[in-house]
């Protein structure tokens, strides 16, 4: 069906001007590839941005005034967990292959895409992650059994994908053996391969050795052991790529940036190919936090410090693996999102034999500033700082446990996120990073920050009306950080907003954005207008975002759009979550939420922040026209709500 109402909006005859006047130079959509939406004749149910239907999306979103795109982290997922902040590092996910492109290219049948899709269970609007896994696994099986007996679409393609292997190699052949012995054992994680008397498998540790990453012996013999298995896999890793430069070629076409998200964790195949890099007794999670009180254990691999450099001082294994980690993502993108900064910096580590996670992370510690605990003796080998840098009257996950720090040792709490600046580990930035350090900023995760110019987020759903203190103010904001009503772990801005009202939060939130918005600080009647109404309370909120010093703002897809259903909800597992896309008929929804501003209207709020005191000086003209096009867009959101037909 089509979206042409929403082709009718253009946002470029007002917005980039009142962009320009607001100080802000990015304005980027987060979405993750599974949210994407796709044509009737491609869907697989599951999203992909190499879809035609997210090119389509892309170009519309280009109108409505975004400069860039955030994905999500795009490593292959397991068939039983769906989250891709647990996805592989280097492989791509083969969910997000784009048959339509396949079938274009010739190296897919037109038989073979409709049995793929036939049967398809469920509402386009929402992953089906089971069908979707085994659609991306059939299809792959198709390509590569017309691959091999030579189909016209393959043309000079066995030689692209074995040029492909030979530049990748140091990743791929790891990958690859993980497949087949994935297979071999039955489809199961690795730390459930047996041998035939129920022991461990020697294939567990295969490369528990394997500190130089160059091993190609390692793996040679699993390789040859299943040719063609490999064969296929290698193929759906070169098609992905192929995918990807088109989409970034697009991308640019359009004015877009398009930026990775390289998360923290690591996945279990990763844990397996690359287990002598990590720590055997400690994982990575996240501290007792204002959001989470109860701490995250994550379970994440944590890299051993003793393999950061050599005998003489040069990169060792972990940081080599890190620069060929970044060199691929510098290749394939604009800019990086840094997922939980901290564990680049400072990470926060826990035991891992305690059979109580929870209570494991809260008595964690920071594996770089621990030099005397009693109960993690283990980490006081790896201690940046001395007792006499510690305040032991806060606890130890607080931002100022340590207290002061010499260059020296800023130098080596940044050894690796050099590479996340500068592969090579020049001191030059080469790409755009952009950190999520959200209301904890330990005081050496600040001091490498400070030293390359980088900021922090700032989530306005999460202020404190009442604390003029609080780190997520947009007034406290820095030109160098990134503001946002909320992201993908976040309710929705249109659900809470609902809430406020209800509950009358609204009113000291309303009160509060008045003291920057309103042409007279606190008018009463601004402030009943703005808390009565969750449409303008939230146009409100994104003129806050407007006028702060912030010079970037990202937005999540679900709050363009008007909805009211959160993506993902923290620490809670089941079908829901990670499952939400952009729906079928989110033009005509979008539109018709514009009546009453209940979908993302830049106009609007552009024309709440114009009129703010802190804008003095902004041509009336200016500001008539932004009026002008709000009501326009009010007025055929109206008459389009209003036809029979709808």
């Amino acid at each position: 069906m089509s979206d042409e109402p929403i082709d009718s909006i253009n946002y470029q005859r007002c917005v980039p001007k009142g962009l320009e006047l607001c100080g802000v130079d990015k304005l980027f959509l987060q979405i993750h590839d599974a949210s994407f939406p796709a044509f009737a004749d491609e869907d697989t149910r599951r999203g992909s941005p190499y879809t035609a239907g997210a090119a389509r999306f892309l170009a519309q979103l280009r109108r409505l005034g975004f400069n860039g795109v955030q994905l999500g982290p795009q490593g292959a997922t397991s068939a039983t967990n769906p989250s891709p902040y647990d996805g592989t590092i280097f492989s791509r996910n083969p969910l997000s292959l784009a048959l339509q492109p396949l079938f274009e290219q010739g190296l897919l049948e037109q038989r073979q895409l409709e049995e793929l899709l036939i049967e398809r269970p469920g509402k386009r609007d929402r992953v089906n992650y089971a069908f979707a896994h085994g659609v991306a696994e059939r299809a792959l099986a198709a390509v590569h059994s017309n691959f091999v007996r030579g189909a016209p679409g393959f043309a000079g393609v066995a030689e692209r994908v074995a040029e492909f292997r030979r530049r990748h190699a140091h990743w791929l052949d790891r990958d690859l053996a993980y497949a087949v012995l994935f297979e071999r054992y039955g489809r199961q994680s690795w730390r459930g391969w047996r041998a035939a008397d129920g022991a461990a498998h020697s294939d567990q540790h295969l490369f528990s050795g394997a500190l130089a990453a160059e091993e190609p012996e390692l793996v040679a013999p699993v390789l040859a052991s299943a040719s063609k298995l490999v064969e296929r896999e290698a193929l759906g890793q070169w098609l992905l790529s192929e995918q990807h430069t088109a989409l970034r070629s697009y991308c640019r076409s359009l004015g877009l940036k398009l930026y990775a998200d390289l998360q923290i964790g690591v996945s279990d195949q990763d844990a397996w190919a690359y287990r002598a890099l990590f720590l055997r007794n400690y994982r990575m999670g996240a501290p007792p936090s204002r959001t989470n009180p109860e701490g995250q254990p994550w379970g994440f691999c944590v890299l051993d410090p003793g393999a950061y450099l050599d005998a003489d001082g040069d990169p060792g294994p972990a940081i080599r693996f890190v620069e060929r980690r970044l060199r691929k993502i510098y290749s394939e993108y604009d800019g990086v999102r840094v997922d939980h900064p901290h564990g680049w910096v400072c990470p926060w580590v826990y035991r891992a034999d305690l059979s109580d996670p929870f209570a494991a992370v809260r008595g964690g510690a920071r594996l770089f500033a621990s030099p005397n605990l009693p109960d993690h003796p283990e980490l006081a080998q790896y201690s940046i700082v001395t007792s006499e840098q510690i305040n032991p009257a806060v606890p130890r996950h607080a931002d100022n446990w340590v207290t002061a720090l010499s260059p020296d040792q800023v130098d080596r709490y940044q050894r690796v996120f050099t590479r996340l600046v500068s592969p090579d580990g020049a001191s030059r930035q080469q790409l755009d990073l952009v950190c999520e350090v959200l209301s904890t900023l330990p005081f050496p995760l600040k001091c490498v920050l400070d030293r390359f110019g980088l900021g922090r987020f700032r989530v306005l759903q999460k202020v404190r009306p009442d604390n003029p203190l609080d780190v997520y103010r947009s007034e406290n904001a820095e030109p160098v950080d990134w503001i946002m009503l909320g992201n993908h772990d976040t309710p929705t801005i249109w659900q809470l907003a609902e809430h406020w009202v209800k509950s009358g939060e609204s009113k000291a939130r309303a009160g509060d954005l008045s003291l920057r918005l309103a042409p007279t600080p606190g008018d009463r009647d601004w402030v009943q207008r703005h808390a009565s109404d969750p449409g303008r309370l939230v146009h409100a909120l994104f003129a806050d975002l407007l006028i702060s010093p912030a010079r970037s703002i990202m937005v999540f897809f679900a709050d363009v759009l008007g909805l009211t259903e959160q993506y993902n909800v923290p620490g809670t597992v089941n079908d829901t979550n990670w499952s939400m896309r952009v729906p079928t008929s989110y033009g005509r929804a979008y539109v018709g939420k514009l009546a009453n501003d209940r979908a993302l209207s830049l106009p609007l709020a552009l024309g709440i922040a114009l009129r703010s005191p802190r804008m003095p000086g902004v041509h009336a003209d200016l500001i008539r026209s932004i009026d002008t096009e709000a009501e326009r867009l009010r007025a055929v959101g109206a008459a389009y709500a209003e036809e029979p037909s709808r």
